[in-house]
């Protein structure tokens, strides 16, 4: 049973799955308007779950090649063979997705539906096929995936576009490159060995760690910007410290762009995106 709820969680990358469903909540926490009921909040966060749970599910089939040369990778299901390739893999994915963007449509509304699909394929086709092999701009693109989920939450309260809310979808932009940028270099030969064309590997270290500092500097800067919009004591603080940590590290790796500092910078990072999206939802149950 335990290896089952293993085998699901890494499949369908419900780690990085419960990250983007919690940045819809924040989406729709921090837009101005009546809340959706409880049961709708909850059908749009299980929509952008089971939306990302098929985009990361295909990403898994797609790259079993790639995931066979990477040490971090390698024990995937399709990767060991546990999970033998099959059209009607791809088929099955389509179907969960599908009915993650009807529950989208039902829950949120046609435009939050619309901003889930466009995270989905985003992620699956955009980022997997068409760019990670080959450009590296691959995760820069890729990161509109986590900014549509914050839009899909916003539409869902408000289908014309607020401030606020459009603020923190940049914040996911700018957050999801140094996030990566550091786990590849952190993790270089697995990406070398794969042949993924990732920042750090293809840059000197003074070019990619000024990559990230200055994406780290960009994504801080406006993170704050909604104070001056509203929003509340608690997102304050966890845009304050969480960036302040965030940027201490990123300029730990500029100066010494290890791989220690590298996977610092890393947890750094998914600090700072947790302690946003709680202080987002902490606002709005316990603000004014």
């Amino acid at each position: 049973m335990l290896a089952a709820i293993r085998m699901t969680v890494s499949l369908l990358k419900l780690r990085i799955g419960f990250a983007i469903a919690a940045s819809a909540l924040a989406g729709i926490a921090a837009t101005n308007g009546p809340l959706p009921s409880l049961w709708q909040s909850a059908g749009l966060a299980l929509a952008v779950l089971g939306a990302s749970g098929a985009a990361g599910a295909f990403n898994h089939y797609y790259e079993r090649d790639l995931d066979r040369l990477m040490k971090r990778t390698r024990s995937r299901p399709f990767a060991t063979g546990l999970f033998r390739a099959s059209p009607l893999w791809p088929a099955g994915f389509l179907v969960l997705l599908a009915a993650s963007l009807a529950l989208a449509a039902v829950t949120g509304g046609t435009i939050a539906a619309i901003f889930v699909f466009m995270g989905a394929f985003t992620y699956g086709i955009v980022y997997t096929v068409w760019l990670k092999r080959r450009s590296v701009w691959n995760i820069v693109i890729g990161g509109l995936a986590g900014s549509f989920a914050v839009l899909a939450g916003s539409a869902a309260v408000d289908p014309f576009p607020q401030v606020v809310p459009t603020l923190l979808a940049i914040v996911l932009f700018l957050w999801t490159p140094p996030h990566f940028w550091s786990l590849a270099a952190a993790k270089g030969s697995d990406y070398a060995r794969a042949g993924v064309p990732m920042l750090p590997l293809v840059a000197p270290p003074h070019a990619w760690t000024a990559a990230i500092l200055s994406h780290t500097v960009a994504l801080v800067a406006v993170s704050l910007v909604p104070l001056w919009y509203g929003q509340g004591l608690f997102y304050g603080l966890g845009a304050v410290l969480g960036g302040a940590i965030f940027l201490l590290k990123s300029w730990r790796l500029y100066r010494h762009p290890t791989a220690r500092n590298a996977m610092d910078n890393f947890f750094a990072s998914l600090l700072q995106l947790a302690l946003l999206i709680t202080g987002i939802l902490a606002d709005r149950a316990f603000g004014p």
